[in-house]
């Protein structure tokens, strides 16, 4: 479950407003609302912040109602959702992946033009 959605979860059972959280969190309530929703990201300072407030831990809050987060896998998936989850990965791991596809991509390239041009001499 994405930070988000668990913020969210924990708001609702709390009975709270979005508007009180984006209050102690000091920020927009159109901010807050991007962070329920997934489109930004969560600062270690609001993560204290929401600690306080929802007075628990915040390995409670990161693992509220212990959600294990399960192994994700591109396998099988579309491309356009595999595109979306390499963009998910931090910058250097990110810079990694493309690094990889690139010498691949070249290794193929090469491998067929020797084939090609092995034909040709024979």
């Amino acid at each position: 479950m994405q930070i988000g959605n668990i913020i969210k979860r924990i708001r609702e059972d709390k009975g709270m407003m979005q508007k009180e959280i984006s209050a102690h969190l000091e920020i927009g309530n159109s901010n807050y609302n991007k962070l329920e929703n997934g489109h930004r990201d969560l600062s270690l300072e609001e993560l204290q912040k929401l600690s306080i407030l929802f007075n628990l831990t915040t390995d409670e809050i990161l693992n509220y109602g212990n959600v294990i987060p399960k192994a994700i896998k591109v396998e099988g998936k579309p491309d356009f959702e595999k595109l979306h989850l390499i963009n998910q990965l931090q910058e250097d791991d990110k810079n990694t992946v493309f690094k990889i596809i690139n010498t691949m991509l070249t290794k193929q390239k090469f491998q067929t033009f020797f084939e090609q041009n092995l034909q040709t001499a024979k």
